[in-house]
């Protein structure tokens, strides 16, 4: 199977995706996700990782982060998810991949754009079922935004703050709850792959201009609309196109969560 692209321009915020090996519930106890996040948090210390939103889920992960052009999205995330694999595999007995495959990375634009895709990572725990309000879920972006902890904070509050328009995080906090609510009360919470099977999204200018900084690499990428989105398409493959198609059942967690 075709491996995921990743892209990573300084300046540009990015939304990570990176789902477990053939979408099973690697991640289904809660001391798992709080290593990811514990590992998480080393990045950030170690490399200055800029997180700005994140949920670990039971099967895969989500993370929004600002490239800062120091190479530190690509050392975080190998640090992660090699930390976060074989601690599992070393206290399971287990052998083989945790991951499937590589991450993928996309470009997100700002204002109206960034605000959608911090709501839709927030989200991800309502539209799978498992939970009904985003706070229910602890190992996620939003509980640490709302209510941010004493230590081990990932959240850059400044760099969120600036990119969100606000004057202070108490206002970022405001406006960010005030979207997830909106989005709740609207009830129209559905899967939507824009923010994770495309390069770049965003307005007709910045989708245009990543392409033309990807140089040879974006020649053949195809800009696509719909409706006000703008997206810098690449090939959408499968989860596990040479594999027959997997549920997974799980005690008190029976869902197949989506992205």
């Amino acid at each position: 199977m075709p491996r995921a692209n990743r892209y990573f321009l300084p300046g540009h915020v990015w939304h990570i995706t990176h789902r477990c090996h053939q979408k099973d519930f690697l991640l289904k106890f809660s001391k798992d996700r709080r290593r990811w996040r514990y590992w998480l948090f080393e990045a950030r210390k170690r490399f200055g990782l800029c997180v700005l939103n994140y949920v670990v889920t039971s099967n895969h992960i989500h993370l929004l982060v600002r490239d800062c052009g120091q190479g530190e999205i690509a050392k975080s995330m190998q640090l992660i998810s090699g930390r976060t694999a074989q601690e599992y595999n070393q206290r399971k007995g287990r052998k083989g991949a945790f991951w499937e495959d590589r991450y993928h990375a996309t470009a997100v634009d700002s204002d109206k754009y960034l605000a959608r895709c911090m709501v839709y990572i927030d989200l991800n725990m309502v539209r799978a079922g498992v939970v009904s309000y985003p706070g229910d879920w602890p190992c996620s972006g939003y509980c640490e935004i709302q209510a941010p902890p004493q230590r081990y904070a990932v959240i850059d509050q400044k760099a969120l703050s600036e990119l969100l328009g606000a004057n202070s995080f108490e206002q970022c906090q405001l406006i960010h709850k005030g979207w997830v609510e909106d989005e709740l009360k609207s009830k129209q919470l559905c899967r939507d792959t824009v923010w994770s099977q495309n390069i770049a999204v965003g307005h007709k200018d910045y989708v245009e201009n990543i392409k033309m900084s990807l140089g040879v690499t974006g020649r053949f990428k195809s800009v696509r609309e719909n409706e006000d989105v703008y997206a810098l398409k690449e090939p959408v493959v499968p989860y596990s196109a040479h594999c027959e198609h997997k549920m997974s059942t799980l005690s008190g967690d029976n869902t197949v969560l989506l992205e």
